[in-house]
């Protein structure tokens, strides 16, 4: 009661009743004022002459004069208003009071106490109120949208604990909402739960108004806000508007804003939720039943009839044709010629190396683009570290290498011959080496060299017990394959050797030394 602030009114019939004989004891008991109060009002009465029952009590304009002079409080300087200026202006900011309390301690040694900058905060916001307008709407004209913190759920069937997010969009005509608990806030997920929205009202709203997350704006202003380019095209396939509110303006968009409150203090308590799927059935029922049939503080009427009977027929009707939602992402091309999105890799052609690409993840599909040229198209792969690869991405060399498997350097050299067939075959049996490159490179000889000379190098090496690329290299470049060789010690097929080794000595020579 120290601080309670008395009308006109009510000094004016303390002093009747004090003009009528009654003590401060009534007065008080009365409960116009306290006893403490009321005797400085009498002294000063007595003083101006006011008690005089022959006299005319003066005017109010006069009382409140005299009033403000003699009976108001003595005024003592707040010890924050040497940083005044300062004050005001991280105020204006929207920086909290406990962070200016702190930066005065920091910077200037302020040695008052919080509660002093907070009343001082509140002085300045009572002498500077801002002032604010209703805002009416048509009906089927605007839908308020907002995400608000949700419950953790722990699945019973999976055992997985997870945090989880609450979408919330009100028709700003009905009340009437649709909400759903979702996982992220993730591109895809704001795309999802407008289409699921739209078709559980069975229409589209002209306008939707948002604030600025990072889902659907890339760039908040208050004048050229920059929208994602996947919500544009969600709002270009459905026919309605973006209006995104300016930055830290919350209020211009407080039906959602009291919509999302709503349901957290009404729906989140007291449930039990198995699932995410069992959650989100029961708040449909929910928004169906106990909030749909609310009468509505504003409105004073229930916003599912409202709905019901007025703005649904005032709905533009859905397209025919649901617009594929997809994410757009700025990618770049690794050396190794893929590009990443949700730790999935996507190849493309091998001479975008380096570039940025565009890419646009749809459901059921991937598309790459260069500028407004489509290069690359995949599958959506769901599963981390999958990766999906075009051969025709990928460099020559590697295309070629790819391409040139064992079985097919088994198959060149079979075109050869016999020999070189075998040798082929002795580089794929090795369980230490894999031999394949240079399989490949001895098959690839035939280009420079012939088929001819390349069996016969292939013969010389196996009959020297050497079936490597290094050797069949020599042979063909010193032209050994052009000598002749004892035939004696292979079969009659030529692709198996049954004399002495490479390095063998005749036993009778050995003995006789």
């Amino acid at each position: 009661m120290a601080n309670r602030r008395f009308e006109m009114y009510q000094y004016r019939q303390v002093i009747v009743r004090m003009r009528l004989g009654e003590s401060d004891r009534a007065i008080a008991q009365a409960g116009l004022m306290g006893r403490k109060k009321i005797r400085a009002v009498r002294e000063l009465a007595s003083t101006r002459g006011w008690l005089d029952p022959s006299s005319d009590i003066p005017p109010d304009s006069e009382l409140v004069a005299c009033f403000d002079q003699s009976l108001a409080r003595p005024q003592t300087t707040s010890l924050v208003e040497p940083y005044a200026d300062e004050v005001k202006t991280w105020a204006g900011q929207g920086i909290q009071g406990t962070t200016i309390h702190q930066a005065l301690v920091r910077k200037y040694g302020y040695t008052g106490s919080y509660s002093s900058v907070r009343r001082y905060l509140q002085s300045v916001a009572a002498a500077n109120p801002m002032a604010s307008t209703v805002l009416d709407h048509e009906p089927g004209d605007v839908a308020q949208i907002d995400f608000g913190a949700g419950p953790v759920i722990n699945d019973v069937h999976s055992g997985e604990s997870f945090k989880t997010w609450v979408f919330v969009m009100v028709l700003a005509w009905s009340r009437h909402q649709y909400a759903e608990l979702v996982r992220d806030q993730k591109v895809e997920t704001w795309l999802g739960c407008h289409r699921r929205a739209f078709e559980w009202f069975g229409g589209v709203v002209s306008r939707v108004t948002i604030d600025n997350p990072k889902c659907a704006i890339t760039k908040a202003c208050y004048h050229d806000p920059e929208v994602q380019r996947s919500y544009a095209d969600c709002a270009e396939g459905y026919g309605f508007l973006i209006n995104a509110l300016p930055p830290r303006e919350p209020r211009k968009k407080g039906i959602v804003e009291s919509g999302v409150k709503y349901v957290k203090a009404n729906f989140f308590p007291l449930r039990e939720f198995r699932s995410l799927g069992d959650a989100n059935r029961q708040l449909q029922d929910w928004v169906t039943g106990t909030a749909g049939n609310r009468i509505h503080g504003t409105t004073h009427e229930k916003p599912l009839t409202r709905f019901v009977e007025t703005e649904k027929h005032l709905l533009k009707p859905l397209p025919d044709t649901p617009p594929e939602l997809a994410s757009w992402n700025k990618v770049k091309v690794h050396g190794d010629c893929h590009v990443q999105h949700e730790k999935c890799r996507y190849s493309v052609p091998f001479r975008l190396v380096g570039n940025a690409l565009w890419l646009r993840a749809a459901e059921t599909t991937v598309r790459i683009y260069q500028d407004q040229e489509l290069v690359a198209i995949h599958p959506r792969l769901v599963r981390p570290g999958q990766r999906a690869t075009v051969p025709e991405h990928m460099p020559p060399e590697a295309q070629a290498y790819r391409m040139q498997d064992p079985q097919w350097c088994l198959r060149q050299a079979e075109q050869v011959g016999p020999a070189c067939h075998a040798l082929i075959g002795q580089l794929f049996t090795d369980r230490v080496l894999d031999n394949l490159r240079g399989a490949q490179g001895i098959v690839s000889f035939r280009k420079h060299y012939g088929a001819a000379r390349l069996e016969a190098a292939a013969t010389r090496a196996l009959a020297y017990a050497s079936p490597t690329y290094r050797t069949i290299k020599t042979i063909l470049e010193n032209g050994l394959d052009q000598q002749t060789l004892d035939e004696a010690g292979f079969d009659r097929l030529g692709s198996a050797y049954t004399g002495r080794g490479r390095f063998s000595r005749d036993t009778k020579k050995l003995l006789t030394h």
